[in-house]
């Protein structure tokens, strides 16, 4: 099959979104991105789909969009939302809101894109969180969604391996990013963001939190067949060490 590679990147215009649409590029895919800002001025796409994950019709609305693809190699879901709450204090829209752009719009992307897929041997890779593996109060939406599409991520390699399609997840840890700034501004106070990232780099062997373009390159490791062609279902943390504890708090 000629042409170039193409990925779609959900969650395009966040901060991991732009650093991978940016990583993309600058290997010589064709970008296609979605995101539900209106106008998302993303350096390095191709093309560009409005789409809100969080509404039930969402996923369908942006397949329609996208129409016939000729090409279709990777495909990355990094699309994200975290509610901050405790477990008692979440209402059942909160959850659900949650669940329909974590999992549930994955879920249907994987399952339109693997005959797609299929034709390229091409990949999934799943953009989980290291809460699917060691979580903090207060994010339970978040981190039991993330620990479902761990699974999602497994299942999905299994049955999708006869195709030659391979599914991963990469589960980072604290990256500085909109919705992390956004989740310590919550948790304490409007000034809270700077001493909230003090405080995970405190914990954090490595003694810092990521930049979003240091999820990149493994993202780009497991989409391309040629680096990483035996390798399926799995999860790899890129979080600096902070598992490696027995607590994140």
């Amino acid at each position: 099959m000629s042409g170039r590679r193409t990925v779609l990147v959900t969650g395009c215009d966040g901060g991991i979104g732009r650093a991978l649409v940016a990583g993309f590029a600058a290997e010589g895919w064709s970008v296609l991105g979605t995101d539900r800002h209106d106008h998302a001025a993303v350096e390095g796409l191709d093309r560009y789909e409005v789409a809100d994950l969080a509404t039930g019709g969402g996923v369908a609305g942006l397949l329609e969009a996208l129409g016939p693809i000729d090409r279709l190699d990777a495909l990355v879901n990094n699309a994200a939302l975290q509610v901050n709450r405790p477990l008692v204090d979440t209402d059942d829209e909160a959850w659900s809101e949650v669940f329909r752009v974590n999992l549930d719009a994955a879920f249907r992307l994987i399952r339109w894109s693997a005959p797609r897929l299929a034709a390229t041997r091409g990949a999934i890779v799943n953009i989980g969180s290291v809460h699917a593996v060691a979580t903090s109060p207060n994010v339970a939406a978040y981190a039991v969604s993330k620990g479902a599409l761990v699974a999602l991520t497994r299942t999905a390699a299994l049955e999708l391996a006869p195709t030659g399609v391979r599914c991963n997840a990469v589960l980072p840890g604290a990256v500085v990013t909109p919705m992390l700034l956004d989740g310590l501004v919550r948790r304490s106070d409007p000034e809270g963001a700077s001493r909230g990232l003090g405080e995970l780099a405190a914990r954090t062997p490595l003694g810092r939190v990521a930049e979003p373009d240091e999820i990149v390159p493994t993202v780009l490791h497991l989409a391309d067949g040629t680096r990483s062609g035996y390798l399926t279902g799995q999860s790899i943390v890129v979080d600096g060490g902070a598992s490696l504890r027995l607590s994140t708090e």
